[in-house]
């Protein structure tokens, strides 16, 4: 039998050793750039929004423009899933001083109520007055993102709703009235042909005006949509906030044809 070569012995070795060694490396998982993030506790992605509305079985969410009050601005971000509000937060509201306890108390129940209610038709904190207007008003800016938006998905529905038979949802305001005390002007939400929400975006404000606001128009917010029409009682201490506030709420009614 013929001897094997030294070189050709030492060839061989290499080889194998060579073989080895990628056999080797083939068993070390592969690096992954992710699982670093992951096993460290990185933050998750934010799972991507769905567009803004309330149409459609996804969820989304929508900010409302801020509103400005004496102690600070106010802005109000709403999740919507089929249409309803599913939660509520105030993103901006007053704080420094006495305003950080007065948002601490306040917030948490304009968001309670601003869910349970479905609409910017709530009830002012007490002792929150200004927030609780500025909370009003960014959610109503909410809701009108969301009414637009669903209007934009289905124009065929809104298209007979000023004459009261469309089932598509408007939201419309009237005209400024004046009064002796300040400007009242009223938006109401219509659908259905029927008044689903009613809010005064402007009223009296200053001095006594302020408390006389705070109880009169909530009632009158209720009234409008209990009566459907502007055909409500004044409010006992209010009488030129009501005559206001009924003007406008015609106004803004004239133009769904109600």
């Amino acid at each position: 039998m013929r001897k094997s070569h030294p070189v050709r012995r030492a060839v061989l070795a290499g080889a194998a050793t060579v073989s080895g060694i990628v056999l080797l490396l083939s068993l070390k998982p592969a690096s992954d750039p992710g699982s670093a993030s992951a096993a460290g506790g990185a933050a998750p992605p934010v799972a991507a929004q769905s567009p803004q509305g309330g149409r459609g079985a996804g969820a989304g969410t929508v900010t409302g423009d801020a509103a400005d009050t004496q102690y600070g601005p106010v802005q109000v971000r709403l999740t919507v899933n089929g249409g309803k509000i599913t939660g509520a937060e105030a993103v901006r509201a007053p704080r420094g001083g006495q305003s950080d306890q007065v948002t601490a108390d306040a917030v948490p129940k304009l968001n309670r109520a601003a869910v349970a209610a479905g609409s910017a038709d709530i009830d002012a904190v007490s002792g929150a007055t200004y927030t609780s207007a500025g909370y009003k008003q960014s959610l109503q800016s909410a809701l009108d993102k969301v009414a637009e938006a669903a209007g934009s998905d289905g124009q065929g529905a809104d298209a007979g709703a000023g004459g009261g038979g469309g089932q598509g949802t408007r939201t419309l305001t009237g005209s400024v009235a004046q009064t002796q005390y300040g400007p009242v002007q009223v938006r109401v939400t219509v659908s259905g042909g029927k008044i689903t929400g009613a809010e005064a975006v402007r009223a009296p404000e200053g001095g006594q005006s302020d408390q006389v606001t705070a109880d009169a128009v909530p009632e009158l917010n209720r009234a409008a949509v209990a009566a459907g029409s502007a055909d409500i009682d004044a409010v006992s201490g209010a009488t030129y906030t009501s005559a206001g506030y009924k003007q406008s709420l015609q106004s803004a009614l004239d133009q769904a044809g109600g």
